[in-house]
């Protein structure tokens, strides 16, 4: 049985996913410097702070725990039998852990539509851009995902 060489070619759709994901935060911003002024409920300010303060504590804890489910993903990948290939193994282990940090980034909208500035919006879209960054797509945890697969293959 022939099995295809991995390369970079192969993570195409994980980098797009990446990219809409960006775009997002960007549109996110976007709408709420143009539309958002009509759409904001001002909540009083004790309350915005409660509700700020348990969204960077949810956010703070986010990013570890990301890594840490990013990790356990990428070792399920590596050691689970199946017959996906492994770009599709590895394209859903990007895509939980991007979707869980692009939350951060709707943190923001949501602070923003609850009364706060855009200082609070800038800060949570900043922090989803880092994790963006962070939790990108990477061509050696790809790399392993496919050795392992291609050495599951070999021993059937």
């Amino acid at each position: 049985m022939m099995t295809q060489i991995p390369s970079r070619a192969d993570l195409v759709l994980h980098w797009l996913i990446c990219g809409v994901l960006l775009l997002l935060l960007i549109a996110y911003n976007i709408f709420c410097h143009v539309w958002g002024a009509e759409l904001r409920m001002i909540l009083d300010e004790s309350q915005r702070v409660l509700i700020r303060s348990i969204l960077y504590g949810v956010s703070i804890f986010l990013f570890p725990a990301v890594k840490l489910l990013r990790y356990i993903l990428l070792r399920l990948n590596q050691t689970m039998p199946g017959t996906e290939p492994a770009a599709q193994r590895y394209l859903w282990t990007v895509v939980i852990s991007l979707l869980l940090i692009e939350v951060v980034g709707l943190f923001g909208v949501v602070m923003f539509m609850l009364g706060d500035d855009f200082n609070t919006l800038n800060i949570f879209s900043v922090l989803a851009v880092l994790g963006l960054f962070l939790h990108k797509p990477k061509l050696e945890e790809y790399l392993s995902v496919s050795e392992a697969c291609m050495t599951q293959n070999e021993r059937r």
